[in-house]
Parts: C-alpha cells; structure tokens; sequence
C-alpha cells in the first residue's frame, strides 16, 4: 500500500511583475491613472514538485532569494501559483510570520485572545491555554504590558507560544525562531520533537544544517526557483554546503563577507568583512598546531551597548564543530557609537581534522534576542594533514602500548 500524502505539489511556477515606478502618495496615484507602467517580471518558482508523506519532518534549504519562502506561502494559501497545483490533505497552520495580526497598543494578555482568534481558538480555548501560553513565553511578569514596549524577540515567544496551540495537521515552519534566545529555541525544538512523535507533518524551513539533520526524514534544495535536489539530510546539507563555499584563487581577497547570500539581522551594526590568517599572513591554508586567527571587522551604525561578537566554524557537513561569542567567553565589551568599527578576532589552536571549514560571523544584542548581522558561510579555510582522518577534530594526546 502506498504512503498517504500530505502534501503534493505538480508543476508550481510564481511569477511576480514588479513595477519599476513606485507611487507613495494618493495624489501621485490618481496623476499617473492613466499612465502606461512598466514591469519587471520576476520568477520565482519554475515548474516545482514534489510530495510530503503523511508524518513526515521535511526539510527545505536554499540560498537567500532561492524560493523558498515564497514556496512556503504558496503551501500556506498567502500566495497563489502562476501555474501548477497544490493538494494539502488535512487541516494546516503556517508558522510563517508570528505576530501578524498582533497590535502593539493592546497588551499581551489581549493579545493573546486577539492572536488565538486568529488562529481560529475559540475565547473558552483561549481561557483553557492560557497559563500554559504565558508559562511557555516566560513572560508573566509582561502581561499587562503594551505589546510596543516588548523587544523582538519577546515579540516571537508570544506568538509563538501561541501559535503552537493551534491543532492542525500539517504545520509550516519558516525560520521564526531566529531571533529567539538558546534557551528558548531549545524549548521550541522539544515541541517540534513533540509534534514529530504525535505524527503530525511538518514542512521546515530554515538555514540551519544541524536542525536539518537532527529532525528531518527527508529534505528538499532550492537553487534559483528549481528544485536542485530531494533526498537524506546528509546529502542536501552536503550539496547545500558546495553551494555556499565557493572555489578561490590563491590571489584573490581574502574578504569574503559581502559575497555571502545566507544574510539577515536588523542592520543596526554590521559585518563589514570577515577573514583568516596565520602569524599576522592572510591564509586560508592550515597544518595541524597552527593558530588560526579569524578576524571580523564590525560596523556600528547606532549606537549600540555591550553588543555580543561570535562566530560559528562548521566542517564540511555542516556539523558544528565550534561556537564561540564574547559572551560565553566573559570578554567584556562596551558601548560603540554610530559611525564606529571594531575589529574581533578569535585565535585557535587548529586541532581540526582534514577538509573545508566555514565561518559564520555574528552580531547580537547583549541579551542576544537581536541579530544585529548574522552571515551564514562568510569565509572558509582549509586543514591539510599528512595523513587522512575521518574525525571532526584531531587533538594532541598520546597512545601507549603496555604488555599485560
């Protein structure tokens, strides 16, 4: 007996016409009324398929711009193809912008009931949910606070504490916890796991390989609106990676953060570039015991109080392998005014076992609940040993033979 499906989508296509003239105002609109506009036509979805079996965690990776949100509204009913169909069998809940419908004067509590009538809770669920909303967001205490006095990422715990009490089928997930805290993520993750044991089909989307890999039976790659390849999360995270980590010449800059696609944070201060080297040399070679210095250099464009720095270094895979910030490390830092660049650097004895690795570059807010800039894959260097080693990381230690 065939698997049940969830989901089928046959032959999908978006196409979107962007006006090259924006009109801002009433008047500007009825002066140019019966004026001829011109457009630019936009694809962003060529000729997609694929299906998504009953209780199945499936994955969707790509590049910034490759589809894939716009894919996921089109699941969702936001968007309506160009061309092609779309099945959905059983009751959905996209998970794809929390907070839409929230009103910043009303207060969390009202917020609560407006945001769960949304989603289709009746008041007496409501009442039912609610402490267990409230406990989940760890936000008690903010109740009865307008909703406009709540930072971003309290913004996404609400509404997403919320969200996941809606009880559909099938559930659309966008990377919506991105400005959540460790903690948090780690309690949303336990309710996706959840979710996954009560076999209910969940659609994710999202940049992050090892949530990929930890959660997902099977996962989907988008490149340029196309389908590049379905298959095991090991195999799209490797044919996702060989996309980011481009091939370089030995002459070409060593800076390579502005290259990067995989990009997002508020703007408030930026990576400005990112690269590595060795005894004060720009490199992107390495030999066992050398220390590796990767240097980010940060622009302030507000003036921002003890912002956090980190960086992630992953393997090939996408497996991480090191994650480090200023604020786990106790480095103190301090208020940068608008206009400012700092230069963070990370020195590491290379215990890395052979192959490619990338760096992901960071900025936060000292509670880390804002992304200021985050560059998925920003640079990348190389460890050559002498000999081959299947391990992650290769650190000094000695093996002994003794007689018994």
């Amino acid at each position: 007996m065939a698997d049940k499906l969830a989901i089928e989508v046959a032959a999908v296509q978006k196409l979107f016409k962007l006006p090259h003239e924006r009109y801002t105002s009433l008047k500007q609109s009825a002066l140019h009324m019966f004026s001829k506009r011109s457009f630019t036509r936009f694809q962003a979805l060529k000729d997609i398929n694929f299906e998504v079996k009953d209780g199945e965690f499936f994955g969707i990776v790509g590049r910034n711009g490759s589809g894939k949100s716009t894919l996921l509204k089109i699941l969702g009913g936001i968007y309506v193809p160009t061309k092609g169909r779309v099945r959905i069998h059983g009751t959905l809940s996209p998970f794809i912008e929390l907070g839409v419908g929230f009103n910043p004067e009303l207060s969390g509590r009202d917020n609560i009931y407006l945001n769960g009538a949304i989603l289709g809770l009746s008041r007496a669920q409501i009442d039912a949910k609610y402490d267990e909303i409230v406990a989940f967001s760890e936000l008690a205490e903010f109740m009865d606070q307008r909703l406009k006095n709540y930072s971003s990422g309290m913004q996404v715990r609400l509404a997403f504490s919320i969200a996941i009490q809606a009880q559909s089928d099938i559930l659309l997930i966008d990377e919506v916890l991105a400005v959540g805290d460790a903690n948090f993520q780690a309690k949303c993750y336990s309710v996706f796991r959840q979710m996954k044991r009560d076999g209910r089909t969940i659609v994710f989307v999202s940049h992050d390989m090892n949530a990929i890999k930890d959660f997902c039976d099977r996962a989907m790659l988008i490149q340029d609106g196309v389908v590049a390849a379905i298959g095991t999360p090991d195999r799209i995270i490797n044919k996702y990676n060989q996309l980011n980590v481009v091939e370089r010449t030995e002459g070409e800059a060593e800076d390579y953060a502005m290259d990067s696609a995989n990009r997002w944070g508020s703007g408030e201060a930026t990576i400005e570039s990112v690269h590595t080297a060795l005894n004060g040399q720009l490199t992107k070679e390495f030999k066992p015991g050398d220390q590796i210095s990767v240097t980010l250099r940060a622009k302030f464009h507000n003036t921002i109080d003890r912002p956090i720095f980190g960086l992630i270094i992953k393997n090939s895979e996408g497996l991480r392998v090191m994650v480090t910030n200023t604020r786990l490390m106790k480095v103190p830092t301090k208020k940068y005014e608008a206009g400012e660049e700092i230069d963070f650097t990370c020195s590491v004895t290379n215990i890395f076992a052979n192959g490619r690795y990338t760096v992901s570059p960071a900025l936060a807010d000292t509670n880390g609940n804002v992304f200021y800039d985050w560059i998925e894959d920003a640079a990348w260097f190389d460890v050559h040993l002498s000999e081959s080693n299947d391990g992650i990381v290769l650190p000094d230690h000695q093996l002994t033979l003794t007689k018994v």
